[in-house]
């Protein structure tokens, strides 16, 4: 979520960035200096150290714990201290670095051999493609004949507002709930717009468009997160790489409305909403994320099983006949006999 309100800042200022160097050659100097720093910061292991949590979980305990000394140290604990082994991670460490374990790299082909796991990640990437892809219907409709930067700060700040409302609704109300949610709206606005375009008022259509632009943000960001949440540690970074690819690979298809003058474009939006459609089904097969520890590793990501969306009182059908005190009186009549 904070990368995603970078990206929008960042997508804010650009226009101004652009304004101020009048010269699209100087801009694109800039881009690749800023893009050569962080590439030349990245071989710096005290910038950008690696993540602990997947150097345990692929069973690389030295570098891990030359990680984690990095840290403590530079939070000023020490991490040798015996007043502290108990609360300290000198003991896991030690254990988890007897007998010599070797590294366990994981593919993210292994995806293949797994039983829930591949079912959630392409459904993820599924709703990540929808979402990215269907925002080009709504964004012709907003304005279909302005040549203006309008949709291109609308798009931005839907986006934000997109980021705001699953800060606010994710962690209460669930993952899939919302997500559920955000792809029935965008479901019916876009369904909205192709069957109602000739009939519906001018302020019904922007009211519709602007509903749709922002459900199809939101499902796109929540996608990633759903990802982030749901795939293990041994390969989360692929996994959202596919996911987040998916969502990228959806909004190339944002210019193909332009060729050929735009003749594609309605069976484009009759495509993208047959799949909406679709998304919508296949995300009740998604497990629940929220309030659970993340996967490490495959097989606990395979554990992550679908839960009922509505979680009423329990039922009363799998209750025992015999309470406990009459079952062990009834035991004892037994053994009397």
């Amino acid at each position: 979520m904070g990368a995603g309100l970078f990206s929008v800042a960042g997508t804010l200022l650009l226009p101004g960035l652009a304004a101020l160097v009048q010269d699209w050659r100087l801009l694109h100097g800039l881009g690749a200096l800023m893009s050569g720093l962080l590439l030349l910061f990245w071989g710096f292991p005290a910038v950008f150290p690696e993540s602990p949590c997947w150097l345990l979980a692929t069973g690389q305990v030295a570098r891990a714990r030359q990680i984690l000394w990095h840290f403590a140290e530079a939070s000023g604990v020490d991490p040798e201290d015996s007043s502290l082994e108990e609360n300290s991670l000198v003991t896991e460490l030690a254990m988890l670095s007897a007998g010599s374990p070797q590294p366990r790299y994981h593919s993210p082909l292994g995806l293949l051999h797994t039983r829930v796991t591949w079912r959630n990640g392409l459904i993820l990437s599924f709703s990540a493609l929808v979402g990215g892809g269907i925002r080009a219907s709504f964004l012709r409709s907003l304005a279909p004949q302005v040549l203006t930067y309008l949709p291109y700060f609308l798009e931005a700040g839907l986006e934000a507002a997109a980021l705001v409302f699953l800060l606010l609704t994710a962690d209460r109300w669930g993952r899939r709930p919302i997500l559920l949610l955000g792809t029935m709206a965008t479901g019916l606005a876009s369904l909205l717009l192709l069957a109602g375009a000739q009939y519906l008022p001018g302020w019904t259509m922007l009211s519709v468009s602007v509903l749709g632009l922002l459900a199809s943000q939101a499902v796109s960001a929540l996608s990633s997160l759903f990802a982030a949440e749901v795939f293990p540690t041994v390969m989360r970074g692929a996994g959202l790489g596919l996911v987040l690819g998916a969502g990228f690979l959806g909004r190339a298809a944002d210019p193909l409305d332009a060729v050929h003058g735009r003749r594609g474009f309605f069976l484009q939006h009759v495509v993208f909403t047959s799949l909406a459609v679709l998304t919508l089904l296949c995300v009740l097969l998604l497990p629940e994320s929220r309030s659970r520890g993340l996967p490490q590793s495959l097989q606990d990501a395979d554990r992550l099983r679908r839960s009922p969306l509505l979680r009423g009182c329990s039922r009363q059908d799998h209750l025992p006949l015999l309470s406990a005190s009459d079952a062990c009186r009834a035991g004892h009549t037994l053994q009397q006999h």
